[in-house]
C-alpha cells in the first residue's frame, strides 16, 4: 500500500473518524462543469498577460500594464503557469510559456534578488518544468540558478541571507525568519539528486536545522533571527507568514526524499503546535500567535497564509484536527466573501483587509478532499473559488482585493494566482488520475516534483 494512503487510512481508524460520503453528493457533471470553468479562468489570465506584459513578470491588470520585480524580467508568470498549464491539458498555453522561458529566461545579470522567493517561484518552476517536459534546457537553467545561489548560504551559522546578487554572489540582509531560511529543502534536494552534488541539499538541511536547533524548550521558535549570530530577534510563534513553509518543508522532505531527521523534526515541532497554539471558539478552530519560550498567546491573529496547515495535517494523517481547522478557514471567508490577509478570530474583526489571491485555503480543501471525499469540501472550494472569480475578474484577468470590507480591487496579478490558486482548485475538481500524490511532492509554490523513492 503506498505509504500516503497508508498513513491516512491508519489515522482515521485510530480517530475513529468516518471516511464515508455524509453531505450531499456532488455529481461528476458538477466537478466536470466547475473544472471547466476554472480552466477557462486560467485561460483568461493567460490571456491578458500575453495582451498586456508579455516578457514582464506580471500583468497589472487594472492599468494593463506589465510589472517587473527588478531591473531585468524573471518572466515569473510564465515560468510559474507552465505546469498549471501542462496538468490543466492547456496545451497551447503550456507550449506559449515554454517558448518565453527558454529562449528569454537569463540568470547571468548583475541584479540582487530575494533568495526565498527566487528559489520557490523560479528554481521549483525549472525542477517541475524539467520533470514534466523532459526538456534538458529546463534542468540547465535550474543548474545555473541553483549554483547562484549558493552564495547566500555564506554566513556564519550557515543560515542564508535574504539576498544575493546572482553575478558577484554579495549577500545582503542578516534578519531573516525560519521561512526564509529552511524553504529550499525540495529544491536543493533536487538540484543535489540531477547534479550528484551534494552541497545543495546538504546546505539547505543544514539551514533549516540551524532553526530546529535554537527552538526554544517547548519546541516552538520565533519569527526574526539573526543569521549571523543566531540570536531570536523576535520570539513569537506562528504558523503564517514569515515560518509557515518553514513547518511545511521538513514534512515534504520526508515524503519527498525519506528523511527520516526532517520527519521528526515535524513531528517535535507539530507536536509543540497543536498544544500551544491550537484554539477552538464557536467559528471554528484556529492557531493563534504565542511567546516561544512562555508559550503565552501574544495574538489572536489568524489569516489566508495559516490555512495551509489543515492541508499539511491531512498529508500527516491527522484528518480529524485539519476538519476543525477547515471550519475556521471557511468560516473566515464566508464572513468576508472573500477572506482577509488577516484576522482576530476572537474579536471576529478584520485586522488586514486585503486579498491578493492567495491559494492556501482552496489547497487545504483539496488535500481533505482528496482523503475523505466528503463533498462538504468540494462546496467549500466551489464558494471560494466562484467568489474570485466573479468579484476580481478586471477586464484583462484577475486582480487583488485591497480590501475585502469593501471589494476594492488593486491593481496586481501575482504568479502565484496561477501557480497555485487556480491550480488546487482545477485539481480539487479534476479526475485524481491528473495528478497522484503518491507520486509528486508541490513545493510551496505548488511546483509538483517527482518522488523517486519507493513506497
Amino acid at each position: 500500500m503506498p505509504i500516503f494512503r497508508k498513513i491516512i487510512l491508519t489515522a482515521a481508524l485510530l480517530s475513529g473518524i468516518s471516511l464515508s460520503v455524509s453531505a450531499q453528493p456532488f455529481t461528476n457533471s458538477q466537478k466536470r462543469e466547475q473544472a471547466e470553468k476554472i480552466k477557462e479562468a486560467c485561460r483568461y489570465a493567460w490571456k491578458g498577460y500575453l495582451q498586456y506584459a508579455r516578457g514582464f513578470d506580471a500583468l497589472q491588470p487594472i492599468s494593463k500594464t506589465g510589472h517587473n520585480w527588478y531591473a531585468t524580467s524573471f518572466l515569473m508568470t510564465p515560468l510559474d503557469s507552465y505546469d498549471t498549464f501542462v496538468l490543466m491539458g492547456l496545451k497551447p498555453e503550456a507550449e506559449t510559456a515554454k517558448e518565453i522561458v527558454l529562449s528569454k529566461m537569463n540568470f547571468d545579470v548583475d541584479q540582487e534578488i530575494q533568495l526565498f522567493e527566487i528559489n520557490i517561484r523560479l528554481l521549483g518552476g525549472l525542477l517541475s518544468g524539467y520533470e514534466l517536459s523532459g526538456d534538458p534546457r529546463f534542468l540547465n537553467l535550474a543548474k545555473d540558478l541553483g549554483r547562484r545561489l549558493l552564495p547566500a548560504f555564506n554566513s556564519p551559522t550557515g543560515m542564508p541571507y535574504r539576498y544575493v546578487n546572482l553575478k558577484t554572489g554579495q549577500t545582503r540582509d542578516a534578519q531573516s525568519n525560519p521561512a526564509e531560511i529552511g524553504t529550499y529543502l525540495l529544491e536543493f534536494g533536487k538540484l543535489t539528486q540531477y547534479t550528484g552534488d551534494t552541497v545543495y541539499y546538504r546546505v539547505a538541511k543544514k539551514a533549516a536545522f540551524e532553526i530546529f536547533k535554537r527552538r526554544s524548550d517547548l519546541d516552538l521558535v520565533g519569527t526574526i533571527i539573526d543569521v549571523n549570530t543566531g540570536e531570536w530577534k523576535n520570539t513569537e510563534c506562528q504558523i503564517g507568514a514569515r515560518i509557515d513553509s518553514y513547518f511545511e518543508y521538513l514534512f515534504k522532505a520526508w515524503l519527498l526524499f525519506g528523511d527520516e531527521e526532517c520527519y521528526q523534526a515535524w513531528i517535535i515541532h507539530n507536536k509543540s503546535i497543536k498544544k500551544y497554539l491550537f484554539q477552538e471558539v464557536p467559528s471554528g478552530a484556529y492557531f493563534t500567535r504565542v511567546d516561544m519560550k512562555s508559550g503565552k498567546e501574544t495574538h489572536s491573529n489568524y489569516g489566508a497564509l495559516d490555512a495551509f496547515y489543515a492541508g499539511i495535517l491531512t498529508l500527516s494523517g491527522d484528518v480529524e484536527t485539519a476538519r476543525k481547522i477547515q471550519k475556521g478557514n471557511f468560516y473566515m471567508w464566508k464572513k468576508f466573501n472573500l477572506e482577509p490577509e488577516e484576522f482576530n478570530f476572537r474579536t471576529d474583526s478584520v485586522l488586514y483587509p486585503q486579498y491578493p489571491l492567495r491559494p492556501e485555503n482552496i489547497e487545504s480543501c483539496f488535500y481533505l478532499y482528496r482523503q475523505t471525499k466528503d463533498p462538504e469540501y468540494l462546496r467549500m472550494g466551489q464558494r471560494m473559488i466562484n467568489d474570485i472569480l466573479e468579484k476580481c475578474k478586471t477586464d484583462a484577468g484577475y486582480a487583488e482585493m485591497k480590501d475585502v470590507t469593501k471589494l476594492e480591487l488593486s491593481d496586481s496579478m501575482e504568479s502565484f494566482f496561477i501557480a497555485e490558486t487556480l491550480k488546487y482548485a482545477y485539481l480539487l475538481f479534476s479526475p485524481e488520475s491528473k495528478l497522484d500524490l503518491n507520486k509528486v511532492v508541490f513545493n510551496t509554490e505548488a511546483h509538483p516534483l517527482q518522488r523517486k523513492i519507493s513506497d
